[in-house]
């Protein structure tokens, strides 16, 4: 059912130039992607941290104002430091992640060897991304792409807005989801007259890290929220779900590859199928996962065991592309045949 690129990792950080000289390159995954005048483009999330001083830990954030970056730089026998989790590190009761990520486009012929840009293509700006941009999801909507994506600074984690027409020139739109929201994935047309997304809310008291649907009329302001699926506590997606890349119109639905992971934080992707003209109605969901983390590169990583698809490409022939972060570190990829993926739903 899976046919794993037999290149894979596609793009590992050392395949990708750090955006200054001072600058290494931790990770480069979690792309979205996207077919454009006859090529795939991956626009994938680069992770970067300055050269590390023995003796201390160092990170970088956006000002908020300049745009310019500013180098947050601990010692390691602080006491008041604490950096036992490899993304993220407190430092005198302020949390800082351990690299700042931005978008780098990398462009392929055939959808498996990839040219990856020498500098940023979008980067963090403003008060909403002093930590990065995160995890790009792509959808075409007539001749534009609009790039949703998560903002993260110490006002919370928030998705964000950009589009482009030839992934040279971006431009942002701002925040259509405010914290802590993530995993949105926008449909490619319109249904009944309204735009629709699935989301994920982050519920910190009752409730879980579910699936939502939102409609807007104008890709900017988001309503009529409804819940969709939440995680099924003891089976493979019972810790957290969301949504991958956009939805696939199918003739049995709108079809949703989405992730979940379980109590012990491994990642997986199975798939969802909604009703074409009321897609807060489910059809079908996966019993079991149909990707899950087995190659080397998927077990092992920043974060083992985590394939995280965010990256689709609609071949047009009834298979998919689909492009993941393998152990949070490196973008992989691999084809399916969507009717594979149909018949294990239930």
């Amino acid at each position: 059912m899976i046919q794993r690129f037999s290149n894979n990792p596609l793009i590992s950080p050392r395949d990708v130039k750090p955006s200054r000289p001072d600058f290494e390159v931790l990770c480069a995954f979690n792309p979205g992607a996207a077919s454009y005048e006859g090529r795939k483009v991956l626009l994938v999330r680069v992770a970067e941290r300055p050269l590390q001083e023995k003796g201390y830990i160092s990170t970088a954030v956006t000002d908020p104002v300049t745009g310019e970056l500013k180098i947050v730089r601990c010692p390691l026998d602080d006491p008041d430091l604490d950096a036992r989790d490899p993304r993220i590190f407190c430092y005198r009761g302020v949390n800082y992640l351990t690299s700042l990520s931005h978008f780098r486009t990398a462009i392929s012929e055939d959808g498996k060897s990839f040219t990856i840009d020498s500098k940023p293509s979008l980067s963090a700006s403003g008060p909403y991304e002093t930590y990065g941009i995160e995890d790009a999801r792509i959808t075409k909507l007539e001749d534009t792409f609009y790039i949703n994506y998560t903002g993260v600074s110490q006002l919370g984690v928030v998705t964000c807005l950009a589009r482009t027409r030839d992934f040279r020139a971006f431009e942002k739109l701002g925040v259509i989801f405010g914290p802590d929201n993530k995993d949105v994935a926008i449909f490619p047309e319109k249904i009944d007259g309204r735009y629709y997304t699935l989301h994920r809310p982050a519920a910190k008291f009752v409730g879980g890290l579910a699936i939502w649907l939102a409609s807007s009329d104008n890709l900017l302001d988001w309503g009529r929220h409804q819940a969709v699926i939440g995680p099924r506590r003891g089976e493979w997606d019972g810790e957290r779900v969301g949504a991958g890349a956009a939805p696939i119109k199918t003739p049995q639905g709108w079809l949703e590859l989405y992730h979940g992971s379980d109590e012990n934080t491994r990642y997986c992707t199975g798939a969802l199928l909604l009703d074409l003209e009321k897609p807060w109605r489910v059809i079908a969901r996966s019993q079991a996962p149909f990707l899950i983390p087995e190659a080397p590169y998927e077990r092992e990583g920043l974060l083992p065991n985590i394939v995280f698809h965010s990256g689709l490409i609609d071949n047009g022939n009834g298979t998919l592309d689909l492009y993941y972060g393998g152990g949070d570190l490196q973008t992989c990829g691999c084809r399916v045949l969507v009717e594979d993926i149909l018949r294990t739903l239930k």
